[in-house]
């Protein structure tokens, strides 16, 4: 089963009036809870009509055998196991593209964002919005520097985009069909998806929320990753780094204009004195500017490079509906 860019997978079923998307990356302490908490907030919501799809992100656990074991008694649940590790964004992209509800919730399987939230997100939906978000008014248990990161990322974010990404919010969110199918549509290697929402538009309303800690196991983004996903997100909404190396270059070129004055001063009034320290500084100050530009421009450059290839953004081993269905195999998206 292939599909080109994001574009749907096909269907196995019917559509359905829920789905719920949880990426799993070595989550297997924290499904069965998951599941519980969040199967019964889809019942209150859908009755049976809904279904959970269970993304297994190349976790090094025993992450799949449960999502297995957990489909015996919740036949609502749909396991997605992808081939290798994609990353987070890319594994709800995969979740996403399986989805067959009318309404579609993006949710975390650490359980830091209650599923008990979703009857409240689905009154904001009945009442004409579009897309309901969670926005963490507070965060237990994560550390000063997780904290004051997050809160530099999401100003510094909205300083640099027109998009209207809102602060403090992840992707927690329930959306409707016609805003998934325009996400669907776009076709980004380098996904924030979150700000991906933000930009498509239509009516979008905030849910405030305590982010809780995780339920169980640690948290599957180091400092690398999160640095990494900083750049996913500026450099996928914004050219003003771009920009910042146009006007280094100027700044440049202005300096060395006052410089240039400097020396032909000196030297018609007979003062100047060889030294290794001014060349020092002025060889170091400008190098590193060209440096800084191209390493903006290469790193510009290579997302175009990657998208360019057109490889699928993600590669399904296998798709595990039910025990009264047998496996779907080798998928491609």
């Amino acid at each position: 089963m292939t599909a080109s860019g994001v574009a749907p997978l096909p269907k196995l079923l019917d559509a359905t009036k829920l789905s719920a998307v949880a990426p799993c990356y070595n989550e297997e302490r924290c499904l069965p809870e998951l599941i519980k908490r969040l199967s019964a907030a889809c019942e209150t919501c859908a009755d049976e009509d809904y279904e959970i799809i269970l993304v297994n992100d190349g976790s090094s656990d025993r992450t799949w055998p449960v999502i297995l074991e957990l489909s015996r008694s919740y036949p609502q649940i749909v396991g997605v196991d992808l081939a290798r590790h994609h990353g987070h964004q890319l594994a709800i992209t995969a979740g996403l593209a399986m989805t067959r509800g009318e309404r579609v919730l993006v949710i975390d399987a650490d359980l830091q964002d209650p599923p008990e939230l979703l009857p409240k997100m689905m009154a904001e939906l009945d009442a004409g919005s579009d897309v309901a978000y969670g926005q963490r008014v507070l965060r237990d248990s994560e550390t000063w520097f997780k904290k004051t990161s997050a809160v530099l990322f999401y100003r510094l974010l909205r300083g640099l985009t027109d998009a209207p990404i809102p602060a403090d919010s992840g992707d927690f969110r329930l959306m409707k069909r016609k805003v998934l199918d325009v996400l669907l549509n776009m076709p980004e290697h380098h996904r924030f998806i979150r700000g991906m929402v933000a930009w498509i538009g239509f009516r979008q309303v905030a849910i405030p929320y305590i982010r809780a800690a995780r339920f169980a196991g640690a948290s599957k983004y180091p400092v690398r990753k999160m640095i990494g996903f900083a750049m996913d997100a500026i450099i996928g909404f914004s050219i003003v780094p771009l920009r910042l190396s146009l006007y280094f270059s100027l700044s440049s070129v202005l300096v060395a204009f006052l410089l240039s004055l400097y020396v032909i001063v000196m030297w018609l009034g007979g003062g100047t004195v060889p030294g290794w320290t001014s060349i020092a500084i002025i060889v170091l100050t400008f190098s590193t500017m060209q440096m800084l530009c191209l390493g903006i421009m290469g790193e510009y450059l290579g997302r175009i490079y990657t998208q360019s290839k057109q490889r699928p953004l993600f590669i399904i081993r296998s798709i595990h509906q039910s025990p009264r269905d047998e496996d779907t195999t080798s998928g491609e998206a």
